[in-house]
């Protein structure tokens, strides 16, 4: 197919690429910004002249972040939640999606389990009721508390679900033919089929975890036990650096501005850096459930 390059297409073209990179300048001007600031001495960045450069550059707001005992726990907290709760995310998508992918003739009962799902997708109890199945658990204050709740992404999983839809089956017929098992199928031909699902998911489910701070909020009676985006939550919003290991001595030296500065740019960096290993999996996956029934 010849394309049309006449003066309106080149014109439409030129348009599309000076909005795509003025509107990626406006996304990346606030995280520029808070750099900026993060490196920048206490007077310039407590009388906001930082803009898109440091002004008496310095990297003590990344010393006393990295010094802080209780940053540091909340940063442990938040990589431990990422590892626990995605996998546990993962297996279970991966352990309910296959059954559901199969027709209601070969799993009986596929539709109300599917209903039920949808059902539970859709309607939430509330956030009282849920904290009340929480405390009563025993999970008030602890790990579990920020992973149990949403061990099982609905919606991720019925994307995971279209996707095994998706497999050949007669992949799987010749190797129940061979006498293969359900378990050995999933493992051998769904899972490395599904690779660019997977990672997709893992990294959705990663960033939620990551990201995730209110729960943290209502769950964690103890300030200790916060992890890194309710930590952050409490000093940016509620400004509030009596419980977050921030020395107030060091605020005569430093801002406070530039020290919540360098502690989102630490927040932000771990996600950053899986991004780009992921990426490749992104055109596959992106389709995720797209043109299935």
């Amino acid at each position: 197919m010849i394309r049309d390059s006449n003066w309106f297409s080149r014109l439409f073209d030129g348009f599309n690429y000076v909005f795509l990179i003025v509107f990626a300048m406006l996304c990346l001007a606030p995280m520029v910004h808070i750099f900026a600031v993060s490196l920048s001495g206490r007077a310039p960045a407590t009388a906001g002249f930082v803009s898109f450069w440091p002004i008496d550059f310095t990297l003590e707001n990344y010393q006393e972040v990295m010094g802080s005992r209780t940053f540091f726990r909340s940063f442990v907290i938040s990589v431990v939640r990422v590892l626990t709760g995605t996998s546990l995310n993962m297996v279970l998508i991966i352990l309910t999606a296959y059954p559901l992918s199969k027709s209601s003739r070969a799993f009986r009962g596929r539709t109300l389990f599917m209903w039920f799902f949808v059902f539970a997708m859709l309607f939430s109890g509330g956030l009282i009721p849920l904290f009340l199945v929480v405390r009563n658990l025993g999970l008030l204050n602890t790990l579990g508390s920020l992973i149990v709740p949403g061990a099982l992404p609905i919606f991720s999983m019925i994307l995971m679900m279209n996707f095994f839809r998706s497999v050949p089956k007669e992949l799987e017929e010749s190797a129940f033919i061979d006498g293969a098992s359900h378990w050995r199928v999933l493992w051998h031909i769904y899972i490395p089929l599904s690779l660019p699902a997977i990672a997709t998911l893992t990294l959705l489910a990663a960033v939620n975890h990551w990201n995730a701070w209110f729960d943290a909020l209502i769950y964690m009676t103890d300030t200790a036990n916060y992890p890194m985006q309710t930590y952050l939550r409490t000093i940016v919003v509620e400004l509030d650096l009596t419980n977050v290991g921030i020395d107030p001595r060091d605020l005569q030296r430093l801002s406070d501005r530039a020290i919540r500065g360098a502690q989102i740019v630490v927040a932000t960096v771990p996600i950053l850096i899986v991004y780009p290993f992921l990426q490749r999996y992104f055109i596959s996956g992106i389709r995720l459930g797209a043109v299935k029934e």
